[in-house]
């Protein structure tokens, strides 16, 4: 099934990244833009999924800005990719609680916590691919690479 926001304007934000620096994704026009919604730093299969991303030269060297989002705050994403030698962005939609990962379709709201989505959004600002996957599964980087055009 094809997520709704697929074909639409992906909504605006601007959150805190761990070094507390503002990232609107506005600014970011005119690239690819991955964004990775992770329920919580320091899980078992959250923390493989950074290490993979981490890992992923391909990934790191593309021109697309891959930006990881969770509910945590920006000190625990701080420490979160201090002990996994992360370089990349993590984005806190710690509050208001989960406002983006609601904007995006992917809150949960019995646990308050993002679900495990994926949306590319386009040069132009469109979501034209988005991934939702259940909680425990660790998403396949192949489908990152496929949708960025590195495969």
């Amino acid at each position: 099934m094809t997520h709704p926001l697929v074909g639409h304007a992906a909504p605006e934000f601007t959150l805190s990244d761990q070094d507390g620096i503002n990232v609107s994704l506005s600014a970011l026009r005119g690239s690819d833009v991955l964004l990775v919604f992770v329920p919580w730093a320091f899980s078992p299969v959250c923390t493989y999924e950074l290490e993979q991303l981490r890992d992923a030269e391909d990934l790191v060297a593309s021109d697309a800005h891959v930006l990881v989002v969770n509910c945590d705050s920006k000190f625990v994403n701080q420490e979160w990719a201090h002990q996994n030698k992360f370089p990349g962005t993590l984005l806190s939609d710690f509050w208001p609680h989960g406002a983006v990962s609601r904007e995006y379709g992917v809150f949960d709201e019995e646990l308050g916590r993002s679900k495990r989505g994926t949306f590319h959004v386009n040069a132009d600002g469109l979501i034209d691919w988005a991934l939702v996957s259940p909680s425990g599964d660790a998403r396949d980087l192949e489908e990152y690479r496929k949708v960025l055009g590195l495969v």
